[in-house]
């Protein structure tokens, strides 16, 4: 098993990924600077990490987006390999239109961190297979721009056909419909506004973060 984590100027949970995917999972997990224009071979699975990639300038993950190392992220998605973007990197994937929607700014306006309880809003993925029935999962929530949201014909799209993925048990940001992390329709593309990267060991308040890196090489 293998994996990649991008590096963009103002990642900070670049290191976090990692050590999460190879504790969980054993897998081999190479850092990719975003000047690169190509990834490595044989990938099982592609991260785009929390952060503040280019300070979040202009809007949260729009410089990211034109990155070098962009455009084979696109094309190994659209092989089939599996991408996950976490809290910066959800806004990414956003950005890069990989994901519908977009992330607004926290309905309160104030930066939240704080450990989250989610709903698993659909176990029949690839990055939730593992959950079984486990309905309920605990992660790290850390934005200030987690705010998603999407117009009426793509929010009843993507709740018709089964792309939202986690939902908030409460609601920390104002996201419509509670949504914490949706997939494409696809299904090998997720993002995610809460950390499973700060949630993969006991110690840390959650293993539950764990489950999802796994159940993702296990469909590999």
């Amino acid at each position: 098993m293998s994996a990649a984590v991008i590096v963009f100027p103002g990642s900070n949970c670049d290191r976090d990924c990692k050590v999460a995917v190879e504790r969980s999972t054993g897998a081999r997990v190479e850092m990719v600077w975003h000047g690169e224009t190509e990834l490595p071979s044989g990938l099982d699975l592609i991260i785009l990490p929390g952060g503040f990639s280019y300070g979040d300038y202009l809007r949260c993950g729009a410089m990211a987006v034109q990155s070098p190392i962009m455009q084979a992220v696109k094309k190994a998605a659209d092989d089939g390999v599996a991408v996950l973007g976490i809290c910066n990197g959800f806004q990414i994937l956003c950005e890069a239109g990989m994901l519908p929607g977009a992330l607004l700014r926290n309905a309160g306006l104030k930066y939240v961190c704080k450990p989250i309880s989610l709903q698993v809003a659909n176990p029949n993925t690839r990055f939730t297979a593992g959950y079984q029935d486990q309905s309920e999962v605990i992660m790290t929530q850390g934005n200030g721009d987690g705010n998603f949201f999407a117009d009426a014909e793509t929010l009843a799209r993507i709740e018709g056909e089964g792309q939202v993925v986690f939902r908030y048990v409460d609601n920390p940001n104002g996201s419509v419909n509670a949504i914490a992390g949706i997939q494409n329709a696809r299904g090998n593309v997720l993002g995610m506004m809460p950390h499973p990267d700060r949630a993969f060991e006991a110690e840390l308040g959650s293993a539950d973060g764990a489950t999802l890196f796994r159940s993702i090489m296990d469909a590999a």
